[in-house]
C-alpha cells in the first residue's frame, strides 16, 4: 500500500502544497485542474478543453485514460456556462460516463472560470 505521487510536465505544476495527482491501491486522485492562460479570454469552451487535456495528460502519466475515470467534480464560476462546459467535458468520454457533480462557486484560483478534479481506477 504505497502512495505514489503522479506528475507530468504535460500539465500545469501545482500552485501550492499539493500534487497533480496521488495514486494508491490502484485509485488515482487528480487535483483540480485549471487553464490560467485561457481564463482571461472568456472562452469557456476553450478553457474547459484545456482543463480536460490537462487531466488527460495526468491520467496518461498514471497509465490510465478517460475510460478509467469513476468520478468528476466540476467547479464553475457561472452556472450559466453549464451547457458549454458539459458539451466539451462529455466529448472526452467515449464509454460510460463517470459519476459527477457540478458546483457554482464565488471564486476559483487565478481567476479561472472552471476547475475539474477526477478520481480514476
Amino acid at each position: 500500500m504505497s502512495k505514489q505521487i503522479v506528475y507530468t510536465e504535460q500539465a500545469p505544476a501545482a500552485i501550492g502544497p499539493y500534487s497533480q495527482a496521488v495514486k494508491m491501491n490502484g485509485i488515482l486522485y487528480v487535483s483540480g485542474q485549471i487553464a490560467t492562460e485561457l481564463a482571461a479570454q472568456g472562452d469557456i469552451r476553450a478553457e474547459t478543453q484545456q482543463v480536460m487535456k490537462n487531466i488527460g495528460a495526468i491520467l496518461r502519466a498514471a497509465d490510465m485514460d478517460y475510460a478509467n475515470v469513476l468520478k468528476a467534480t466540476i467547479f464553475v464560476k457561472d452556472l450559466n456556462n453549464f451547457v458549454a462546459i458539459n458539451e466539451v467535458y462529455g466529448s472526452f468520454f467515449t464509454t460510460d460516463y463517470p459519476a459527477r457533480e457540478t458546483v457554482e462557486v464565488a471564486r476559483l484560483p487565478r481567476g479561472v472560470n472552471v476547475e475539474i478534479s477526477v478520481i480514476a481506477m
